[in-house]
């Protein structure tokens, strides 16, 4: 688990496809005295396990299901990748919960300077609108980001200097793709919903829609 914080931006030294996915080497000189073999590392917001670790390097295996569903396919020698080392008990939760687990791939539309920072919008698939909510969380790439608004499978973002300047957003270019993240609460809410709501229908349960408005919700 991880929190969208971005600890390092590293850089793909070697990407080699394979029949089965593909191998991944990444130059990050800060974090990798603290990566041991079998950790846990979010790269752009994917959660990859180090299978080798060398001097300022590790190397990681890319699943064809990861490649299938993330930008991954898009990277190239050279490339610049955003890393978070897993979540530690008694670490501080600075974003929000982010899995390492991508929902879909969105792509950048147009960026703008506003104030000191800079309004981004992306365009997102349409199966993740459900997710998403004004002033809710999203994890671009594994950093975790706050929606500014919200309206046809277009969300804004505002991106803080530090956050624009320690992050690989500054690197993308209009038309690039990004991986996103929704919120877990929202996934977990929505099958408690579905679960409670087959009850109900089987006579079992009175967690209905009208019920949780009744009390508030």
């Amino acid at each position: 688990m991880f929190t969208g914080i971005v600890e390092e931006v590293g850089t793909i030294q070697e990407l080699r496809f394979i029949s089965q996915g593909a191998l991944v080497t990444i130059a990050a000189p800060s974090i990798t005295g603290g990566v041991k073999i079998g950790d846990s590392v979010s790269v752009n917001g994917v959660c990859l396990t180090a299978t080798r670790v060398g001097s300022g390097f590790f190397v990681c295996d890319v699943s064809a299901e990861t490649l299938r569903v993330s930008n991954f396919k898009q990277a190239r020698q050279g490339s610049e990748v955003n890393l978070e080392r897993s979540l530690m008990i008694g670490d501080r939760l600075g974003g929000h919960f982010v899995l390492g687990h991508v929902d879909g791939v969105g792509k950048l539309l147009s960026r703008a300077a506003s104030g000191e920072g800079f309004e981004m919008l992306f365009e997102f698939p349409g199966e993740l609108e459900r997710y998403l909510v004004y002033k809710g969380s999203i994890a671009v790439n594994g950093i975790s980001l706050t929606i500014a608004s919200l309206k046809n499978r277009v969300f804004s973002v505002a991106v803080i200097p530090h956050t624009f300047e320690s992050t690989n957003l500054k690197r993308l270019a209009t038309g690039d793709l990004v991986n996103l993240e929704v919120d877990i609460l929202g996934k977990y809410f929505e099958r408690f919903f579905q679960l409670g709501q087959r009850q109900n229908d089987a006579g079992g349960s009175k967690l209905t829609a009208e019920y949780l408005k009744s009390q508030g919700f």
